[in-house]
C-alpha cells in the first residue's frame, strides 16, 4: 500500500473514531466477563481524554511507536492513525491481545500494527520512537526504569500512571515526595507532568486517580556521573540508599516496614556492611588496584555471599579488617554530615559528595 494511500485510511478511521465516541465512552466489540484486576486491567474509555493524550505524544510521520498494554485498543486505536508508521504492542493477555488485533483490522489499519503476546518485563521491545502507554499500575516503576536504563533510544515516552506516582517521578531535588527512580531519571531525562485524569474514566474504576506524564530523553546519556564515577555505580549506590538493594527488600517485605529510613540506620547494618565490603573487593581486583590500596587485602576465598557475617567466622575475612572497613563507612558519613538525613531529602549533589566521600575510602557499590 502506498504511503498516500496508508494516510487516507488512517484519515478515515480518525474520523469514524470520533465520530462514533465523541459524545459517549469508548466500547469494545469482544465481550469480556471479567477483567483482571490483578494485571491492571482498568480501561480508560473517556474518548476526549483518549484523543489529549494522543496530542500530546506529538507523534511525527514516520514515528515507530510502542504501546504497553493496549488493552482492547481504544489508545491503539488513535495512535494507528496518527501519522505513526507502525505501532508496537505488548499485552500479557491473550484475550486482549485478540481483541486489539481484531480492532485494527476491523479499522482498515492492520498492517500497522504488530501485537506481542507476553509480559512487558521480560519481553525486549522492538525500536521505537515514541511510547505512548496506559500502563498498569503495579508496573510503573520497573516499566518506567526499564524505558530510561534498558539501553533504548527513543525521543519521549507519553505515560499514563497512579497520580502519586506521577508526582514522585516529578519531584524536584530535596523534595521530600522524591523517590529512587526519580533520583535517577534526571541523569537522563526531563519529567513533566502533563495533566491529571479521574479515576472515574476508567472501566471498572480504580481506587486512585491517574496523572499523565512525558519522559523526554536526554540527547546524550552519560557514560559517567562525574569523571571517575560511572553511571553503574551511581545507580547501584542511588538502589542502596533508597531501600531497593536486595537485602533492604528482602527484610522490609518480611516485616512489612515501609519507613524511609536514615542513611546512618542504611548503612550501619551488618549485612549491608558486609556485602559492600565484597563488593569493594571484587572493585578492587576487577580494577587492578593491588593489595593495599584501599585497605582490602584479606585473604579471600571465593564469591560466595556474605549477607550474613558467617564468612568472618569462617576465617574469609579477618575481623580486624571488617571493623576498619565499617570505620570507612561511617566516617564517610561523618564528614559528608548526613548519617541523620533521608534521602528522599537530599539533593543529587548531596548524594553524590557522599558517593564520592564512600570511593575515595574504598568502599564501592558496583
Amino acid at each position: 500500500m502506498s504511503r498516500a494511500a496508508s494516510a487516507l485510511r488512517a484519515r478515515h478511521a480518525v474520523r469514524r473514531i470520533s465520530s462514533s465516541s465523541a459524545s459517549s465512552p469508548e466500547a469494545w466489540d469482544v465481550p469480556f466477563h471479567r477483567l483482571q484486576k490483578q494485571r491492571g486491567q482498568h480501561l480508560l474509555t473517556n474518548p476526549r481524554v483518549l484523543d489529549d493524550i494522543v496530542r500530546r505524544a506529538a507523534i511525527r510521520p514516520g514515528d515507530a511507536v510502542l504501546e504497553v498494554g493496549p488493552g482492547t485498543g481504544n489508545l491503539t486505536a488513535r495512535l494507528l492513525a496518527s501519522p505513526a508508521t507502525r505501532v508496537a504492542a505488548v499485552e500479557i493477555d491473550p484475550r486482549m491481545a485478540s481483541a486489539v488485533t481484531a480492532r485494527a483490522a476491523a479499522l482498515g489499519l492492520a498492517h500497522k500494527l504488530t501485537v506481542t503476546t507476553g509480559d512487558a518485563m521480560e519481553v525486549e521491545f522492538p525500536e521505537f520512537d515514541v511510547c505512548v502507554s496506559n500502563i498498569p499500575y503495579a508496573i510503573s516503576s520497573p516499566l518506567a526504569a526499564k524505558l530510561l536504563f534498558g539501553g533504548y533510544r527513543f525521543r519521549t515516552a507519553t505515560l499514563v500512571v497512579q497520580r502519586e506516582f506521577a508526582r514522585r517521578l516529578v519531584g524536584a531535588p530535596g523534595h521530600g515526595e522524591r523517590n529512587h527512580l526519580a533520583t535517577n531519571a534526571r541523569l537522563v531525562a526531563d519529567v513533566t507532568l502533563l495533566m491529571d485524569v479521574s479515576k472515574a474514566e476508567f472501566v471498572p474504576v480504580p481506587g486512585v486517580d491517574s496523572s499523565l506524564v512525558e519522559i523526554r530523553m536526554k540527547e546524550d546519556r552519560p557514560a559517567e556521573v562525574q569523571p571517575g564515577i560511572g553511571l553503574d555505580e551511581w545507580l547501584e549506590f542511588t538502589r542502596v540508599c533508597f531501600g531497593q538493594h536486595q537485602l533492604q527488600r528482602r527484610r522490609q517485605n518480611k516485616k512489612r516496614r515501609k519507613e524511609e529510613k536514615t542513611l546512618g540506620t542504611i548503612f550501619k547494618r551488618e549485612e549491608m556492611a558486609m556485602e559492600l565490603f565484597r563488593l569493594s573487593r571484587r572493585a578492587e581486583e576487577r580494577e587492578g588496584n593491588g593489595a593495599g590500596t584501599s585497605g582490602l587485602d584479606a585473604p579471600h576465598h571465593g564469591d560466595d555471599d556474605v549477607g550474613d557475617g558467617k564468612e568472618v567466622e569462617d576465617g574469609c575475612f579477618s575481623k580486624e579488617e571488617v571493623v576498619a572497613f565499617k570505620e570507612r563507612i561511617a566516617g564517610a558519613l561523618q564528614s559528608a554530615r548526613l548519617n541523620n538525613e533521608r534521602p528522599s531529602r537530599l539533593s543529587n549533589d548531596d548524594l553524590l559528595r557522599l558517593l564520592q566521600l564512600f570511593i575515595k575510602r574504598g568502599v564501592r557499590f558496583h
